[in-house]
């Protein structure tokens, strides 16, 4: 889940000024900040932990960092209904902020059990309940040992998904979209051809488009595959609140 929290972070700074090349420098730019991926990821984590409801989890969460802002316009209606309903969306919102459940997931089935149950609450189109499993299935597959070549496979055989591409065929003509059929292969990819933690968040920077959704759904998976420095973790962790690093703290307890 820090793998997610940290592509968010990361990836915040090029979201609206997209660039094409993995080499930038520093890593964490001085205007990055964790956005509303990472309430939402944070949110759904906590929901999964302690048997909460999803849709009032994600209500309080994003409620208390309102001022946070980011929130998609009709997430954002969502977020004051008192009875909030699926509205068949197919953004990538749901993939970004699944990763808990691949962590905590304790099967194949089950991962893909948990990102159902988190997803549908929003974003009930088949290809958003597809962006959500496939993200959790990746990450639950790379805990368990799978090759990226392997994870690969299984993917393009589930949810029909190509990952054929390649990062460097991705990024020249690559642009923003939020539907996930759009991205989620896209940062999926970019998590699945890295080398390490830093070259997937690297990746799906690179390729510009949605950023930080992109770079938090690629660094979600690349934890999974690589681990992350302690470097890397460590700036990241000092971006968050109080709030945020106790439900981090619990779901790592957990998933050990």
């Amino acid at each position: 889940m820090l793998g997610a929290i940290i592509g968010d972070i990361i990836g915040s700074a090029f979201e609206f000024n997209n660039i094409k090349f993995k080499e930038f420098q520093p890593l964490f730019h001085p205007m990055a900040k964790f956005t509303d991926d990472t309430v939402c990821t944070v949110a759904i984590a906590d929901a999964l932990l302690h048997g909460l409801s999803p849709v009032a989890t994600l209500q309080d969460w994003c409620q208390r960092y309102w001022d946070n802002g980011g929130w998609g316009q009709r997430f954002n209606l969502w977020l004051g209904e008192d009875n909030p309903q699926p509205y068949g969306s197919y953004g990538n919102g749901a993939a970004m902020r699944v990763s808990a459940a691949g962590l905590l997931a304790t099967s194949l089935e089950d991962a893909l059990e948990l990102a159902y149950g988190v997803t549908v609450i929003t974003h009930n189109h088949p290809e958003g309940i597809k962006a959500g499993q496939a993200t959790a299935v990746a990450i639950w597959m790379a805990r368990d040992g799978s090759s990226a070549g392997s994870i690969r496979d299984a993917l393009m055989e589930r949810f029909g998904y190509d990952l054929s591409m390649t990062v460097d065929a991705i990024r020249p003509g690559y642009k923003f979209t939020e539907a996930s059929q759009d991205s989620v292969p896209q940062a999926l990819v970019c998590a699945l051809e890295a080398v390490d933690f830093e070259d997937a968040v690297r990746n799906a920077v690179s390729i510009g488009g949605d950023s930080d959704t992109i770079a938090a759904i690629a660094g979600a998976v690349g934890e999974a595959r690589f681990g992350i420095p302690d470097e890397i973790a460590a700036k990241a962790w000092s971006y968050l609140p109080l709030d945020m690093r106790t439900v981090m703290t619990a779901l790592y307890r957990a998933q050990a």
